[in-house]
């Protein structure tokens, strides 16, 4: 059975992008534009794991990552945030933090490579 990820970026190409990397990985890649029902879909998904975009179209993705990492059956989930604004390395030790972050724009290899490193984990 596939690991499922979600990945959410209010960049529809960037989705695109995503979706195709992981999937020809062999996930099983769900994706959402925006963050307004993150939390349901996520709940109905049961993903392995979140790639979650920092700056959503008018939402923090990071206060996303927030309500996920405190929520009881989420907490658990890596979370991977995707910025190319912010450097989220000074997050990584905070409560609520995502588990890691890659910058955009990202490689192939990096993103390949960080979602292989959450699954190892």
């Amino acid at each position: 059975m596939p690991r499922k990820i979600l990945a959410v970026d209010d960049d529809n190409d960037i989705v695109d992008i995503i979706k195709i990397i992981l999937e020809d990985e062999g996930y099983e890649v769900s994706t959402l534009t925006n963050g307004k029902n993150v939390l349901n879909v996520i709940s109905s998904l049961r993903p392995d794991l979140i790639l979650l975009d920092v700056m959503l179209g008018g939402m923090d993705g990071r206060d996303i990552c927030r309500a996920i990492k405190e929520h009881v059956l989420f907490k658990n989930i890596p979370v991977l945030m995707i910025s190319a604004s912010h450097n989220l390395q000074s997050l990584l030790k905070l409560p609520g933090s995502p588990n890691d972050f890659l910058s955009k724009p990202f490689d192939i290899d990096s993103l390949v490579k960080k979602v292989k490193a959450q699954f190892a984990a």
